[in-house]
């Protein structure tokens, strides 16, 4: 817990938050003083969603969940509609709301604004769907990733309806059914985000949002894209006294040898591989749709098959086509009775850090300073996972990690700060309104 501040010192910090504010107009003012009177609705909203289970694979769940957002969106005039994804894919689908004024009158950006519906807790997942510890925190399957994100989302845009200020806009909503596991394939679950970044000008994703160890707020600017490798060797079968010798150092010793020689020789910067899953033996099988397989084998018999399947993260293109080329190279060096070969497979595309990216850092981080919440830093690209905002970010300026801050992400003890839905709607709110201008 915090320890109190002297009096003094609150009066202090207190006039000097009031100095700051000073830097909004009168329709900004109006904006803040709009969120902060709904904070109790925004966390009523926030337990309404919690309390319905959407994990990815939970369809009715994510469909009832898109429900409840799309009440609020269509009570702010959006239009909305649900996109559902083909029956095979085992997806629920996105939830997309737009709300545009007249052809020539629209102000400023057009804005894509990013969410998503879907969690990590199936519906025999453990942990509570919603329980309060505090006055300020609340613990919940997807509190923080992302729901919390999602009312950030209908805070600022309620702020703005409520203010006037979402007149002659145009603004996009895209809540995805699956960003916790992207539909495949990815041209189709994500090909009707993409043409909508086509028609935008910005996107504003509202993943959670992270605290600096000084307790500033922090942006992402970039994130890294995320693909894997299929690394599959073979050996020649027999007598485990041969192994060195006549009989070659078969599956298991190649295998080593391939994945010691990416840790030492595939170094650099900002670049990762994992090799997550291995199996070797005599006999292995692996079942890639449930990522889980078998082996069996001998101690007196030489492996002659393993199975590697690994994660592979990397900055931009021109830093994975090194690394791959640099993996291939190292495969083809076999040991004797041995040989292997490796095949990469993209998924989520680099968000690169753009200067389109840090100017929109900039901005957010001045409408936070203007509103007494101070200035925004930005978290390294090394220190997120991968999200919806990686898709359309190849296309228009973006900017992510402006949803509710918390801990514990995709665990029982999965948390948000309630207090942080107040400070990022604000912030988000600002942002947006000096955006459409």
């Amino acid at each position: 817990m915090p320890r109190k501040l002297a009096r003094p010192l609150v009066l202090t910090a207190l006039l000097a938050a009031g100095a700051q504010a000073q830097g909004l107009s009168a329709v900004e003012q109006r904006i803040t003083d709009e969120v902060r009177a709904w904070q109790p609705e925004a966390i009523n909203l926030l337990e309404r969603s919690a309390r319905i289970n959407s994990g990815t694979l939970n369809l009715a769940g994510v469909r009832a969940t898109g429900d409840v957002f799309r009440k609020e969106l269509e009570a702010l005039g959006f239009k909305t509609v649900w996109i559902d994804m083909p029956r095979e894919m085992n997806r629920a689908g996105h939830l997309v709301a737009n709300r545009s004024g007249p052809q020539g009158k629209v102000k400023g950006k057009r804005l894509l604004l990013l969410g998503h519906l879907d969690t990590v807790f199936e519906a025999d997942a453990p942990g509570p769907l919603w329980e309060r510890d505090s006055a300020t925190t609340a613990r919940g399957q997807g509190v923080g990733d992302m729901k919390g994100g999602n009312v950030v989302v209908i805070a600022a845009l309620r702020a703005l309806h409520r203010a006037g200020a979402l007149d002659n806009t145009s603004i996009t909503v895209v809540f995805t059914g699956d960003e916790e596991e992207a539909g495949h394939p990815r041209e189709i679950s994500r090909r009707d985000m993409i043409e909508l970044a086509k028609r935008s000008d910005v996107a504003l994703s509202f993943e959670g949002a992270v605290t600096g160890p000084d307790g500033q707020a922090m942006a992402t600017v970039g994130r890294r894209a995320t693909a894997s490798f299929d690394l599959d060797v073979t050996g020649r079968q027999g007598h485990s006294q041969g192994v060195f010798g006549n009989a070659g150092y078969g599956a298991v010793y190649e295998a080593a040898r391939i994945l010691d020689g990416f840790r030492q020789h595939v170094v650099e910067p900002g670049l990762t591989f994992n090799p997550g899953v291995i199996l070797g033996g005599t006999d292995v099988a692996y079942d890639e749709a449930n990522a889980k397989g078998t082996a069996a084998g001998k101690t007196n018999v030489i492996a002659n098959k393993v199975v590697v399947r690994g994660d592979l993260r990397y900055l931009d293109y021109a830093q994975r086509d090194r690394a791959q080329t640099r993996m291939r190279e190292i495969v083809a060096q076999s040991l004797p009775g041995a040989g292997a070969s490796i095949t990469f497979r993209d998924s989520y595309p680099p968000m690169a850090v753009t200067p389109g990216n840090l100017k929109l850092l900039a901005l957010y981080s001045q409408a936070s300073s203007d509103a007494g919440l101070g200035p925004v830093g930005t978290v390294p690209p090394t220190a997120r996972g991968a999200g919806d905002v990686q898709f359309v970010a190849p296309l228009i300026d973006s900017l992510d990690g402006l949803g509710a801050s918390g801990g514990a992400a995709h665990s029982p003890n999965e948390r948000v700060d309630l207090t942080s839905l107040e400070r990022s709607a604000i912030r988000a709110a600002l942002l947006m309104y000096r955006l459409t201008r």
